[in-house]
């Protein structure tokens, strides 16, 4: 257990994809937790579902049957926020279709799914599996999967967090740009019309909505053609 933290902790956060570190995760999950031979990471956006990463062929496969159906255990202990663990897929009563598929289709038999704990709720879910019959049953595995379960979340989290930094970054900076277009149109205006500033912001809006177009558009496009009428 010890080794599988350490591990973890060394996984780096800063200046990667969330694909990228959790691709790394998966790997140690597949290494580190008792029986598993494949591991995935299932993120719940909505009423969708994906893999975000994998380890091992046979943990895509058995992922994507269940988006296929709609359910399974990697998708309910998603939406739950439930530990589910299915020790033989051939005897499994719960999710009749998708065990059918898996044992027909896959070499698995037995998984664990574990949900991936954020601000109180659950974003999605761990998901190891095995070709062996009852690989999970230890409670070493469990308590596995929970630790790589936790770091796993604070990967989403610290991806997220970045992305609506960089977000708001980017939108503080088109409406900077978008400021100043606008006024350099406006002073266009004043000059080729000899018009006050509201009244060559009430002509910018005009046209925006004569060519319904978005007013930065139209400054743009003033404040271009007077660049380029300019004599060399």
């Amino acid at each position: 257990m010890e080794d599988l933290l350490r591990e973890l902790s060394r996984v780096v956060l800063v200046d990667r994809t969330l694909t990228e570190v959790l691709t790394d995760v998966t790997e140690i999950a597949a290494r580190g937790i008792p029986g598993a031979e494949a591991s995935s990471i299932t993120l719940l956006r909505g009423e969708k579902a994906f893999t975000v990463a994998h380890f091992g062929e046979m943990a895509l496969a058995a992922d994507e049957l269940q988006y296929e159906h709609g359910h399974g255990p990697c998708m309910d202990a998603g939406r739950g926020g439930v530990l589910l663990r299915v020790d033989d897929m051939r005897t499994e009563t719960r999710w009749a279709d998708y065990v059918t598929n898996v044992v027909a289709s896959t070499p698995v038999l037995s998984s664990l799914s574990v949900p991936l704990p954020y601000q109180g709720s659950s974003i999605g879910a761990l998901n190891n599996y095995s070709t062996k019959p009852g690989a999970f049953a230890s409670p070493e595995s469990l308590r596995a999967g929970t630790d790589v379960a936790e770091v796993i979340a604070v990967a989403v989290a610290n991806a997220d967090a970045h992305a609506q930094l960089f977000d708001q970054a980017r939108n503080m900076r088109l409406a900077m740009e978008s400021r100043a277009v606008i006024e350099q149109a406006k002073g266009v205006l004043m000059a080729q019309r000899r018009v006050d500033a509201d009244q060559a912001f009430e002509i910018l809006r005009e046209a925006s909505q004569r060519y319904n177009r978005k007013l930065r558009e139209i400054a743009a496009g003033i404040v271009e053609s007077t660049v380029e009428s300019r004599p060399r």
